[in-house]
């Protein structure tokens, strides 16, 4: 199905230039499922705000089976005059967590508790109510009770576990002992500062505490940020990897292989999308709809656990209409530290060596580059890299031979989550970076053009 027939029969009418809002504030969520043919929020001018206070991701609305998208997400904000084949630019401001603790681990499946998958179609093992209504009694891992017949009903449990707190400034966490996690477990909804308008039951109440006394760094970035994909998807499965797990699945929002192609990769879980960064996200839907949530405080390259510290927190956006880049996925110019040491502008020094090289050898001139990260997602990383190329090619006019070379020496392919988001980060043109209408976003990241 095109992305024009999937949309005919819904209002591009997002308001005029004029009549946009310069800031739109947001502390509304989604039942967990990104619907393009809802009502969005705004719109919010090109060149406009977004200031939203998010839920934490993962664990919450993974124990809450009436949120049927795994994550709980932000309602989406349409931004004036953005098109299908646009796509939007977004400077992530400022990204401040609010959570005191969370608590996080690998999980396992609750069998019996789902309906083809646990993050999408939790249902009651005593009554078979699909996506029931629950509520919390004590604290632990059986707390999670269905509204309906009082059965245990959480579809996730924890085969290793932590429940970790945060220093005032927010700048490290510690790990905490048995006592101390269910001290934390009986006043969950405080110490995860869950905005007002949350639904999920705070992981918090669980009390995990298989790790003790165990330091981290913060250093918070947005597993979920992007624009709504063009067909009903739940917002956790919104990428190649998760939304694999769509395809042929036995609950309503199963889909064939070729809708895939609809989704905008908004849930990345790539550690550099966090404050200073500029990420550019596809349009799919008239208006955008631009989303977000599921705040990490910190996190390594591939989310290796499955999960990690999901947290609550405010977040101030600045968003940039570019007509007609028809991108398929998101691209990202992360901030300078966040690059792979070969993707990094060259120094002054390096240049004058450079230079030196070149003209011992006849080389005319030197190319002009700059650093750009193209996303891929696919069921695994080698289908993830091999989507990262082709888009990466495809953006930019090469053949993929001439991206995996660029990749290769002036770049890296970097692990955004197991089992299937990817950066495929390399210095590119900087002609056709400018041609695109990349150029000011380079030359603001990187002082280059």
């Amino acid at each position: 199905m095109a992305l024009k027939e999937a949309h005919d029969a819904q209002s591009t009418d997002f308001g005029s230039f004029e009549t946009a809002h310069e800031t739109v504030f947001v502390a509304q969520f989604v039942d967990g499922v990104l619907d393009p043919h809802k009502p969005m929020l705004g719109p919010v001018r090109d060149g406009g705000h977004i200031v939203a206070n998010t839920a934490p991701g993962c664990w919450g609305p993974m124990i809450t089976p009436e949120i049927r998208g795994g994550h709980e997400v932000t309602h989406p904000v349409a931004v004036a005059g953005a098109e299908v084949g646009d796509a939007i630019a977004i400077r992530i401001k400022d990204i401040t967590v609010t959570s005191l603790a969370t608590a996080s681990g690998n999980d396992q499946w609750m069998e019996g508790r789902f309906l083809g998958d646990p993050y999408v179609a939790g249902k009651c093992p005593q009554c078979g109510t699909l996506y029931p209504e629950t509520r919390t009694e004590g604290i632990g891992q059986t707390a999670v009770r269905c509204v309906k017949c009082g059965a245990d009903a959480t579809p996730f449990t924890f085969t290793n576990g932590y429940t970790i707190a945060f220093d005032g400034n927010r700048s490290v966490g510690v790990t905490l002992p048995q006592a101390a996690a269910e001290q934390i477990a009986h006043q969950a909804k405080t110490f995860a500062a869950l905005p007002e308008k949350s639904i999920q039951n705070p992981i918090l109440t669980f009390a995990p505490h298989d790790l003790v006394g165990l330091v981290a760094r913060l250093r918070p970035f947005m597993g979920q940020l992007g624009t709504t994909p063009a067909i009903p998807m739940p917002d956790s499965h919104n990428a190649g990897d998760f939304g694999s797990f769509l395809i042929g699945a036995p609950h309503e929002y199963g889909i064939t292989a070729d809708q895939l192609e609809h989704r905008t990769d908004g849930h990345m879980d790539i550690d550099a999308v966090r404050a200073g960064a500029v990420l550019i996200c596809p349009v799919k839907t008239p208006g955008g709809g631009v989303y977000l949530g599921d705040m990490h405080a910190l996190q390594g390259d591939g989310e290796i656990a499955g999960h990690t510290c999901d947290v609550s927190g405010t977040v101030t956006l600045q968003v940039h209409l570019l007509k007609g880049l028809n991108l398929d996925g998101p691209i990202l110019f992360p901030v300078l530290e966040d690059l792979p040491f070969l993707a990094k502008p060259l120094s002054a020094e390096e240049r004058v060596r450079a230079e030196a090289v070149a003209g011992q050898w006849g080389v005319g001139s030197l190319e002009e580059s700059a650093p750009i990260s193209v996303i891929g997602t696919g069921p695994d990383l080698n289908a993830a890299t091999d989507n990262g190329l082709a888009r990466a090619a495809e953006l930019l006019g090469m053949t993929v031979p001439e991206v995996k070379n660029r990749a290769t020496i002036t770049g890296a392919i970097e692990i955004g989550r197991h089992p299937g988001v990817v950066q495929v980060t390399f210095r590119a043109p900087l002609k056709r970076l400018a041609k695109l209408g990349l150029g000011q976003f380079v030359h603001d990241m990187y002082g280059i053009g």
